[in-house]
């Protein structure tokens, strides 16, 4: 997920470390707290894969800056994750909006579409916290106010998410693409 966010944003434009955590932390952060600890080795194995490319740049008001930017295969791998995501990058909705945040850059509305489509599969398939044997147990099969409350609201959430996805997709399937 933190990969992910990296090469989003550098798909954007350059960015200097400090900058590039700011923004995955307004992203992530709420899941995962990012610290340099994270964020530095992420950086560093992206950029010893050839994903990121190094500049010294002057400061404007401090000492010169690293200043990061996707190199074109940064900028391949980005669209390649963003239109194959893995398959926790679809059930994970921590994972699913950090997709999301970037998914615009595919460009491709049929690319677009099908990763979307991958995701109301998943949010259509019959699912629950709890199960008694094969039966996926509900809300109202339980008198505890707290088990309630989570299936309602995640129930609220999913019927939200699949109403925008069939929305959306509406929209996509009607845009001309570069593979229609």
């Amino acid at each position: 997920m933190l990969e992910l966010a990296i090469l989003g944003f550098l798909y954007e434009e350059p960015l200097h470390g400090y900058e590039l955590r700011k923004r995955t932390a307004a992203l992530t952060g709420h899941v995962r707290p990012i610290a340099d600890g994270t964020l530095y080795p992420a950086i560093k194995r992206l950029e010893r894969a050839g994903l990121l490319a190094r500049e010294l740049r002057p400061g404007t008001l401090a000492a010169p800056r690293h200043v990061l930017s996707l190199t074109p295969a940064g900028r391949e791998e980005l669209l390649r994750r963003l239109g194959e995501p893995d398959e926790q990058f679809v059930t994970d909705e921590n994972r699913w909006f950090t997709v999301l945040a970037f998914l615009r850059h595919l460009g491709d509305p049929a690319r677009q579409a099908a990763v979307l489509r991958r995701r109301l599969d998943f949010l259509t398939e019959p699912a629950s916290f709890f199960w008694d044997g094969d039966r996926p147990l509900r809300a109202a099969d339980f008198d505890d106010p707290f088990r309630q409350g989570l299936f309602t609201i995640a129930t609220a959430t999913s019927r939200t998410e699949i109403h925008w996805l069939r929305e959306t997709l509406d929209l996509l399937d009607r845009e001309p693409g570069p593979a229609r």
